[in-house]
């Protein structure tokens, strides 16, 4: 094993005393001052000028790598955790005052005892991306990852780690290109890291597990539902989105419920009867990994110049996903500003126009003003219903690697594949 040794001192200034980890000094920060990560988790920057003193209280040999092997209990369902980054799949290391990845059985075991009395836990770290730099290769080295273990007859389940910021784009694809599932795939992360005493990830975790052990056979998301460690939701990946920056329960449903709460003791109460479970499933499961990456999400705004469309068209783009105002509104009666001739010039090119709401809760609709039925009647735009932008995003590329045919393209995307489309807009639905 490799044992390295961390410091943790007091450092007594001319306004106080403060005790933490003393980390090494980062060339980016200057040399004028020290970093103390602090009891709470928090990290302060103390000018060398204000210091009288550091004592070390106590030095810490910490493992970096290898743990004991945990056996495997007879009786309890097998779940696959796979990490590709973020802050769940992150520790703080003392030494360097960074992160790195560990998602050793071992280390979980450690900081999560009880997840080991609902299911035999095997992990692996298939990639170590921030979520911001997600993309569609990526998200392929991915689903095939998901797939391997999907086919092992031993496993259950499989929870994947993912950074929070893009979670749910990689959720909405998954619901895409994963056909007939007969097990669960959730996906979970962190809002804060594991060193927070306000952290999420180990709650957040266990609930994911758990949701992995469930008679269910969707792509779904699992956080937490409030800012206490009560209980989680488990989300459908393709009507969920990441409603705030730092919120532990920053995750929502958007026009639909929640599938179920999954509490901290492991008790699960299903609020949403409409889910596919195992037994539905007929055959194994499909990989479609036939993606059109070159599809745009372009949100609507005041003065916008039609002319982005042309920046995509003329690059060779299949398909547009515009985010519009309301009820699926773009700019179209003055002419300087109007996509309307953009949309009609993107239908002669061959090229797919989506349209949904920046609103999010609700649906567009093409019908009730003259402005929407332009943008759909001569502009010849796909009006998506209530998929969020995001959805109609990673739906599209997915349709378009299927086919090229505008006709077509528009049926696949009014047709409900993964629950990404409810025919009513239910009125308990909106920030539940």
């Amino acid at each position: 094993m490799d044992f390295r040794e961390a410091k943790f001192v007091e450092v007594v200034t001319r306004k106080g005393k403060f005790k933490g980890f003393l980390l090494p000094e980062i060339e980016l920060l200057g040399k004028d001052a020290v970093t103390l990560k602090l009891e709470n988790g928090y990290n302060i920057r103390i000018l060398k000028k204000d210091i009288k003193r550091i004592r070390v209280l106590r030095k810490y040999r910490t493992r970096r790598k290898g743990g004991k092997e945990i056996k495997r209990k007879e009786g309890l369902p097998n779940v696959s955790i796979l990490a590709t980054g973020g802050t769940i799949a992150s520790r703080v290391d003392y030494l360097t005052g960074g992160v790195y990845a560990s998602f050793d059985i071992a280390d979980l075991a450690s900081a999560v005892p009880e997840i080991l009395k609902i299911a035999n836990l095997r992990s692996k770290v298939i990639m170590q991306v921030m979520s911001e730099d997600m993309n569609p290769e990526l998200w392929k080295k991915m689903a095939r990852e998901v797939y391997k273990e999907l086919r092992k007859r031993d496993v259950d389940g499989v929870v994947i780690t993912h950074g929070t910021d893009t979670m749910h784009f990689s959720s909405a694809l998954f619901s895409f290109i994963f056909q007939n599932l007969n097990k669960p795939i959730v996906f979970t992360g962190a809002q804060r890291s594991s060193d927070r005493g306000s952290s999420d990830t180990f709650m957040n975790l266990f609930c994911s597990v758990k949701a992995a052990t469930l008679d269910l056979a969707e792509v779904t998301l699992c956080m937490h539902a409030s800012m206490n460690d009560d209980y989680c939701y488990l989300h459908r990946g393709c009507k969920v989105r990441k409603m705030h920056t730092s919120r532990r329960d920053a995750f929502r449903s958007i026009n639909d419920r929640p599938i179920a709460k999954i509490y901290s003791n492991g008790e699960v109460e299903f609020i949403n009867e409409n889910y596919r479970k195992r037994s539905e499933a007929k055959g194994g499961v499909k990989l479609d990994l036939k993606l059109e990456p070159k599809v745009a999400l372009i949100y609507v705004y005041p003065g916008m110049d039609p002319k982005v469309i042309d920046f995509y068209l003329n690059r060779g783009y299949r398909g547009i996903v515009i985010a519009g105002t309301g009820l699926g509104h773009v700019p179209t009666t003055i002419k300087k500003y109007s996509l309307i001739g953009k949309f009609k010039k993107a239908y002669e090119k061959g090229v797919a126009i989506c349209i949904t709401s920046q609103c999010l809760y609700g649906r567009v609709n093409p019908s009730v003003y003259a402005n929407l039925r332009r943008a759909s009647i001569e502009g010849r735009a796909i009006y998506c219903e209530d998929m969020l932008p995001e959805v109609a995003y990673c739906k599209l590329m997915w349709v378009l690697g299927k086919t090229k045919k505008l006709e077509k393209v528009r049926e696949l995307m009014l047709t409900n594949i993964a629950g990404e489309i409810n025919e009513r807009s239910e009125i308990d639905t909106f920030l539940i």
